[in-house]
């Protein structure tokens, strides 16, 4: 494929490095990598005080936008003054010209709103399911009037819309080299995410009081309340909050956990800490809740249990001997590589500029 100029716009809701946008951090560095090693010229846009990794990185000043985890169905749409978003994505229209195609991060209804008026073609990277009304709407308008420009992490993340045939599936993909295997795990299991009401994450704590065995706790502690609350309820678990950790610190713990508790309440779209996690030979316990059921496989790489199920998660942590490491470890490198997720991102950007090129003809 030829060099492309790419520009890739963040989430508005944190700063790239800060934890707080969730996997769309760890997905953004590894795409803008990959395609960077392949020659295309990347370009990324974050709010102000974020770190590129050494990629060229644009900040953008303003008051960060709230996410949309926490909202009802009926939400209405907010742009705070002095947005973030807004200010981007303005960034954004006097910068379009110098790129190729513009491709999107954000869960936020602003950018969609924003398509059919930019002269260059956006490609969408949805990290959430359906969460709002709003959301809905004006997804479903862009992926009718721009065919194949949304893409999501799973297909059970592309069902939760009722346009999910117009959504074209990506998986995701990690740099391999960035997780040392470890064959000889400690005793202890982990958890990994946001520490917010979505993730469940009272469940792999009572799993965790039940059954004794200690849980390590590692994420951006997102709702002090909701974690004090769990704190209150068991106060006799063996659980301990480790704190939140680059990639290169977090897989060095991760690695030694007997396996990883995924218990989400919410349709996860993807679950970037499934494919983390089985990179360095660590099975998975999850919810049947979206994406991991797609990444897990069932007795193989670890176990998938039914949503809200503290006894399947109990059960599951019984039968974690029949799981062989290695095995985890292939799965990743066959189907999540940062390579896979190249091609796939490139075969996706080439089918857009295509068809753009295609309707301009006609036009």
């Amino acid at each position: 494929m030829n060099s492309l100029r790419l520009l890739l716009v963040s989430s508005p809701v944190g700063l790239l490095g800060s934890g707080l946008t969730g996997g769309i951090e760890l997905t953004l560095r590894n795409i803008a990598g990959e395609l960077a090693g392949r020659g295309h010229h990347i370009t990324i846009v974050a709010p102000q005080g974020s770190t590129g990794w050494g990629m060229p990185l644009v900040e953008i000043a303003g008051t960060l936008q709230s996410s949309a985890q926490t909202q009802g169905r009926d939400a209405p749409i907010i742009i705070p003054a002095s947005s973030v978003l807004a200010n981007m994505w303005d960034y954004v229209r006097q910068v379009q010209g110098e790129y190729d195609l513009i491709l999107n991060f954000a869960y936020d209804w602003l950018p969609f709103y924003l398509t059919p008026f930019l002269r260059r073609p956006v490609a969408h990277l949805v990290s959430m399911g359906s969460l709002t009304d709003a959301m809905d709407e004006i997804i479903e308008k862009v992926a009718i009037e721009f065919p194949g420009t949304i893409g999501v992490h799973s297909q059970a993340q592309a069902k939760t819309f009722t346009f999910a045939d117009c959504c074209r599936w990506l998986g995701n993909g990690i740099d391999l080299s960035d997780y040392d295997f470890c064959l000889e795990p400690e005793s202890w299991v982990g958890w990994v995410g946001r520490i917010a009401p979505e993730k469940g994450l009272e469940d792999a704590v009572a799993a965790s009081k039940l059954t004794g065995v200690p849980l390590k706790i590692m994420g951006v502690l997102q709702d002090k309340g909701y974690w004090q609350k769990i704190l209150w309820d068991y106060p006799d678990a063996p659980i301990g909050y480790q704190g939140f950790f680059s990639t290169a610190e977090l897989q060095k713990r991760l690695g030694q956990c007997r396996a990883l508790l995924m218990t989400p309440r919410w349709v996860e779209a993807f679950g970037n800490v499934a494919i983390e996690a089985l990179a360095c030979g660590v099975p998975v316990i999850a919810y049947c809740n979206g994406g991991p059921a797609e990444i897990v496989e069932d007795g193989k790489t670890g176990f998938l249990v039914e949503p809200n199920s503290i006894g399947g998660l109990i059960d599951a942590m019984g039968k974690l001997d029949e799981i062989d490491r290695y095995t985890c470890r292939q799965r990743v490198a066959a189907m999540y590589s940062n390579t896979a997720m190249g091609d796939r991102m490139e075969q996706w950007f080439n089918d857009i500029l295509s068809r753009n090129l295609e309707k301009g003809s006609r036009e």
